[in-house]
This record gives C-alpha cells, structure tokens and sequence, in this order.
C-alpha cells in the first residue's frame, strides 16, 4: 500500500508541473510520472529509477485493465494501421507477443506503432538515437505518450525489461548481436506483462518478423525534381499461426508522408505533387 501511495503522490507532482517534452534526451516524463534526468537515462541508472519509482508490478497500463474487466480477446490485440493488418496472425499486436523488425529503415517500425499509439497506448524506443520526434508525428504516432531512451548503455537489456513492465510496446533496438538468453528472458517478461516487445534487430525466437525490400523512390523527372514517395514491400514470417509467409506492397511515405496502399494501375498516372516533400533532390 505504500509503495501505491507514493507512486500516486508522484502522478499527482507530474501533473502539476505539467507535460514534458518526450523528444528531449536530457529530461522528460514517461509512464505515470516517470521522470529520465541527466545520467539517468542510461543502462542500470534508468533501470533503477524505473523500479525505485514503483513501475515495476504497479503501474498497468489502461488497456490492459480494460481488458481484464471485458474479458473480451479482441482487447488482448493491440490495434495496427489497416494495411498492415493482412501481415499480423491476429490482424494486430498481440498482447504478451514478440514482433520483430528487420533493420533496414525505421518507417516500417514506426507505422507498426502509428495505430496503437493513436489510440492511446505508451510506447517507448531504446537504443535509436536517430530516431526523430517530426518522422514519428508524421506517421501518426502521439508524442506524448512516446518514451525515448536514445543511449540506454550496456545495461539495455535491464532498461527493455524494466519499461516491459508498464509500457504497452516497447521496441529494443540492441547494439549488437542479442545472445538466446537475453532475447528468451526478454520476450518471457514481455508475455508475463502483457506488454509487446518490438526488437529492431535479428531477433531469434520472435512471433512475427517484418521484412521491408523495394524502397524505389517515384516523382524525378529528367535529371531533377522531387522525391515524392516510396514504393516498398512488407513481408512477414514467423511461428504458430504465423507460418505462412505474407506480404504487401505499399507505400512509406506517401505523398502526406503516411503510409498508404499501391494500386499497380495508377503507377506513373497520378498528377505530381507542387507542395513541400519528405525529401528533394538536387541537380
């Protein structure tokens, strides 16, 4: 009782001071409170400070208690843009499951999260520090329920596992090559949590791997113009009801800078675009 008392007093400090800026390495508030100071944010600092705070086994996110009062199994899924429906076993992010996304272009990894972040689940991202607060807005991710661990340090697996327990989706981008035993203990506190675990890495052992290929840009003309968007194929593979290889072929980004299905007719007919685009190419 008095570690739910002190967490509650630390909600209620976090609403008084008001919302903080996720993009920010330096500071920032998290899940329930959570406040990554300077030193904080990395490897067992963050771990320490995620349990010393009373996440771990307290904080549950929204959703889930949601589903423990319908009881419904739609309500263990979390939602995914449509068009990535077709790739997923349960049309969605499956509560408890390990998704894994191949390294190559983190478009895909962020329009994997777009759907349930909208929606009003937390996310968090360890280990990209790359990764732009204006590319996840664009895909239709909510900032303010967006968690950003840029450098978690050697101890990222420690971090993974500390945020799996109050975050919804927690992607894990490692340094390096993950040994069995780190991926294995991983995806068991994610299905112990209910939480989904999205490693951007080869991952052995994962549900479901997203595979992008393609990636040809459309919108130059003669020698110059504007990179106006980007046809690539999505497939995935996996375990279980997964087996069965699938794949899509769309567009990430589009002309908005979304993601959007290709229909083969209308290639090289549609009118090009005069307005500001993702990128420009130089003559």
């Amino acid at each position: 009782m008095a570690g739910i008392v002190a967490l509650r007093r630390r909600i209620g400090d976090a609403a008084r001071k008001g919302p903080a800026s996720t993009g920010d390495a330096g500071s920032g508030t998290g899940p329930a409170g959570l406040s990554v100071r300077p030193g904080q944010e990395t490897g067992a600092g963050l771990a320490t400070l995620v349990r010393d705070a009373g996440l771990a086994g307290l904080v549950r996110p929204a959703s889930a208690q949601h589903a423990d009062e319908t009881g419904t199994a739609g309500d263990r899924v979390l939602p995914v843009l449509p068009e990535l429906r077709h790739l997923l076993p349960a049309g969605g992010l499956r509560r408890g499951s390990t998704v894994a996304v191949t390294p190559g272009t983190t478009s895909v990894l962020l329009a994997l999260l777009a759907a349930a972040s909208g929606s009003g689940s937390w996310c968090a991202v360890v280990g990209l520090p790359t990764l732009g607060p204006a590319a996840a807005a664009e895909l239709g991710i909510a900032l303010d329920r967006l968690a950003l661990v840029p450098h978690p340090g050697p101890e990222w697996p420690s971090v993974v596992a500390a945020l799996l327990d109050g975050v919804d989706i927690v992607v894990a981008a490692p340094p390096g090559p993950v040994v069995a035993g780190v991926s294995s203990r991983l995806a068991a506190r994610a299905r112990q949590r209910g939480s989904v675990l999205v490693p951007y890495a080869r991952w052995g052992g994962a549900d479901v791997v997203l595979d992008s290929s393609g990636g040809s840009w459309h919108g130059l003309g003669q020698g110059r113009g504007r990179l106006l968007r980007r046809e690539m194929t999505i497939s995935a593979r996996g375990r279980g009801a997964a087996a069965r290889p699938r794949g899509i072929t769309v567009w990430l980004p589009d002309r908005t800078g979304a993601l959007a299905p290709v229909d083969p007719g209308a290639l090289g007919s549609a009118p090009e675009h005069t307005g500001p685009s993702v990128l420009e190419a130089v003559s």
